[in-house]
């Protein structure tokens, strides 16, 4: 199992989590989320599938979220309605985790492509349910407290309003935009018009909004460089609901690392313009 050890230079927690060290690289004769394994059932579109190497033990937990059953989809080929059965699954299951005892906070997310690390290929995300509050929310939960109003609503108001120049899509419920403070190279956030904090907060119409435009930027950011986009999507709900994309790809032909300066520091270099950023993906048609 994991535990959790506290770094007394940056304030926050770090977990040894040295169980998942045995876990599968990118297995290429089996793979436990297709129907066969026996560890899934043998015919299912989305699912829920208990992380067999979690990196947190209870009160907190992981959850691997099937999109499909089919280990070659891409998630940018998903049709809207599976993507709506996704986000009704990320809500459902935050509610369940957040009705426990000793969880501090939800995390929803998804990489994709080994530049980040994928170890396994099938289509999936995973939900961390954290015991603790993870450092980088706990900074926006500072600076929230500390702004006058929502500063997630000041931003939607600023970067994400109708016709505006980072505006990529946008919907009744939803925006997409290039955010000018993003720290990775083609950066883009969904964030809800409204004030809303977490999926759990959502209408039925919301939810189906917020599905059509993660559909929608995956197909976008497949389309950038012709290949599926190396990249993070994080669900982010402390202060105010959006959707992070963080790809890993500043170029056709090469990858953003995150060396000394990003690692070390924690100062970012973006090798991208937002501005561009916002052409660029607004200008493909999908």
């Amino acid at each position: 199992m994991s535990d959790v050890h506290w770094h007394p230079f940056l304030g926050q927690w770090v977990v040894i989590a040295e169980n998942r060290q045995d876990r599968p690289q990118l297995p290429k004769e089996w793979c436990p989320f297709c129907p066969g394994s026996g560890k899934v059932p043998e015919t299912y579109e989305v699912h829920v599938y208990p992380n067999d190497f979690p990196a947190l033990g209870p009160p907190g937990g992981c959850d691997v979220v099937l999109y499909s059953s089919d280990h070659h989809a891409l998630p940018s080929d998903l049709p809207v309605e599976r993507w709506s059965a996704i986000v009704d699954l990320w809500a459902d299951r935050c509610r369940e985790f957040e009705s426990r005892g000793g969880v501090r906070y939800c995390t929803v997310f998804e990489n994709q492509g080994e530049a980040v690390g994928v170890t396994m290929p099938h289509p999936h995300g995973q939900i961390y349910a954290f015991p603790f509050l993870p450092a980088y929310i706990e900074i926006e939960l500072v600076n929230a407290a500390k702004a006058k109003g929502c500063i997630g609503c000041a931003v939607v108001a600023r970067e994400g309003s109708a016709g505006g120049p980072l505006v990529i899509a946008e919907n009744e419920a939803f925006t997409a935009f290039a955010p000018s403070f993003g720290r990775f190279p083609t950066e883009a956030h969904i964030a809800a018009k409204r004030h809303r904090v977490k999926l759990t907060d959502l209408e039925a119409s919301e939810r189906a909004d917020l599905a059509s435009l993660i559909r929608i930027m995956r197909r976008k950011y497949d389309r950038l460089y012709e290949a599926p986009m190396p990249l993070m999507m994080l669900v982010q709900q402390a202060t105010h609901l959006r959707i992070e994309f963080l790809p890993m790809q500043r170029s056709e032909t090469k990858l953003k690392y995150l060396a000394s300066i990003e690692s070390g520091c924690g100062t970012f270099l973006n090798d991208t313009r937002f501005e561009e950023t916002a052409s660029r993906l607004r200008s493909i048609v999908v």
